[in-house]
């Protein structure tokens, strides 16, 4: 282990941008950080601007250097992590984005993946790739860029467009264009990469009617990918570690053996299982991903997407106002002594795992004269610890053991009342470490493990510390009875009722 190494991670997330200095014992150095505008042209849509998301990156390296009082001469390596699925083409020639980023969260392409669907290709997508159709993934929102913006089918075909998610946007930029590349987890997302493999799918471009020329090359998740132009920051600076968010969040809670578990509550949640060197087929609904790949081995994971965690914390601020800041939720939802049969479900664009329902549309259920906005800041919190609960299920009938506990981070976790709802729904200790953003710390990590800062992951588990444990504290009874409610309400919400 290298005592004086600096690490630069970025992490660009649907929310923010921001970048984060650490040393080689994982301690924060400095922070940086900046709103991501989000846009949304129609019912369903949503688009960030390329543009707006590289002038943020710029910003926050350069911020967190400043603020540090270090050049970037003294950065040992950066690390990358981003936004998975949402997905952005532009001009080999110049750089140049063709149209805003479809973002993660977009449905526009429902209607595309229901087609695909329709014509077989379900079981061989999900054979090759461990997802479910849908339009979460990368693969329909890149046909429907090649089909709707003009002249776009024609440059891919002859090699002029290139396709990247956001981490392969950033690389590009940061390395002056000289880098086209992902890690394998961000290609595991797209629906075009066969984790089993490890390559780009011929029949699967031939289903999506993706050229070949668009793709970077996918490298492991600790890989050196390059440099950062000297005239950016002032020196280059060797980018060793990519990953997903998810995936990066994975490696900074430290779960790298066969039966740990993580949950990250950010916009949305995601629940990750390691299952080791072998994938798992779902039969319920899961997704079959990468963990990640380090040095050219592959560790696969099952994974429960929830697309609407902190996003519906957000709704109450900003669409209903109901209230004044994120944290107010906690008081708000601990001053009542229960949720006096009030159940959100914030389906805002449609339902993950284990549903996949992109028709399903948010409803609250139970309002009556005296509900309150507490009432609705108790019900959005609860429906994460419902919808975890969905997932640990499923996971459970796919064979996975109960867990020993549950490692949780993002920002959300910092609600307490959250935490303990959490254990008593899930019936499982959760277990909140000392560093909750877990993802950029993740990022660090990759790429310190790429440039020999770290000798492996023993070193690197080394590193986590462990901050408060919330164990299960409710009744058997009112558990079943309160989560019976929420699959009252998830029936009546698919139904249309």
């Amino acid at each position: 282990m290298t005592n004086g190494s600096l690490i630069l991670a970025l992490d660009q997330g649907t929310t923010s941008t921001r970048a984060v200095m650490f040393d080689y014992q994982g301690t924060v150095i400095s922070v940086a950080q900046i709103e991501l505008r989000q846009i949304y042209p129609r019912p369903g849509w949503v688009e960030h601007d390329p543009e707006e998301i590289w002038s943020a990156a710029q910003d926050v390296i350069s911020d967190v250097l400043e603020r540090a009082g270090v050049t970037a001469d003294a950065m040992t390596a950066l690390g990358i992590t981003n936004q998975r699925e949402t997905t952005l083409l532009w001009e080999r020639a110049g750089g140049q984005p063709i149209h805003n980023a479809i973002v993660w969260q977009d449905r526009r392409t429902a209607e595309l993946c229901t087609e695909v669907v329709g014509a077989g290709h379900s079981e061989t997508i999900q054979a090759k790739t461990g997802l479910v159709v849908d339009a979460y993934f990368s693969a329909s929102k890149i046909r429907w860029l090649l089909n709707h913006v003009e002249g776009a089918r024609e440059a891919a075909e002859r090699g002029d467009l290139l396709f990247g998610t956001i981490d392969s946007f950033l690389l590009w930029r940061l390395t002056g264009g000289n880098v086209h590349a992902t890690d394998a987890t961000n290609a595991a997302r797209t629906m075009l990469f066969n984790i089993h493999t490890q390559e780009w799918d011929d029949e699967l471009l031939e289903i999506w009617g993706v050229p070949r020329a668009m793709l970077p090359v996918v490298r492991d998740s600790n890989a050196h990918f390059g440099d950062v132009q000297p005239e950016l920051f002032g020196a280059a600076i060797p980018i060793t570690g990519i990953a997903g968010d998810q995936h990066a969040a994975m490696v900074g809670q430290a779960c790298f053996e066969p039966g740990m578990m993580k949950s990250t509550y950010g916009t949305g949640a995601f629940l990750l299982l390691n299952t080791g060197i072998t994938p798992v087929t779902s039969t319920n609904r899961l997704l079959t991903t990468l963990a990640y790949r380090i040095n050219g081995q592959p560790t696969y994971a099952l994974e429960g997407s929830i697309f609407s965690a902190g996003s519906a914390i957000q709704w109450l601020r900003d669409g209903l106002g109901t209230i004044p800041d994120a944290g107010s939720s906690e008081s708000l939802a601990a001053s009542l002594d229960g949720n006096d049969g009030v159940y959100l479900v914030p389906a805002f664009t449609g339902l993950g795992a284990p549903y996949w329902d992109p028709d399903a549309r948010a409803a609250v259920f139970g309002i009556t004269r005296d509900t309150s906005r507490s009432h609705f800041a108790r019900a959005a919190l609860e429906a994460v610890a419902y919808q975890t609960r969905d997932l640990l299920i499923a996971m459970q009938a796919d064979g996975a053991t109960r867990p020993v506990e549950l490692r949780v981070d993002g920002g959300m976790v910092l609600n307490e009342w959250l935490c303990q709802f959490l254990a008593d729904i899930v019936q499982c200790p959760v277990q909140r470490p000392a560093n909750i953003e877990t993802t950029v710390l993740g990022a660090a990590l990759l790429a310190g493990l790429g440039a020999g800062v770290y000798p492996d992951f023993e070193a690197v588990a080394d590193l986590w510390t462990a901050d408060l444990r919330y164990e299960p504290n409710i009744d058997e009874g009112e558990r079943d009875r309160l989560y019976a409610g929420w699959q009252d309400a998830i029936a009546r919400t698919r139904s249309g009722s």
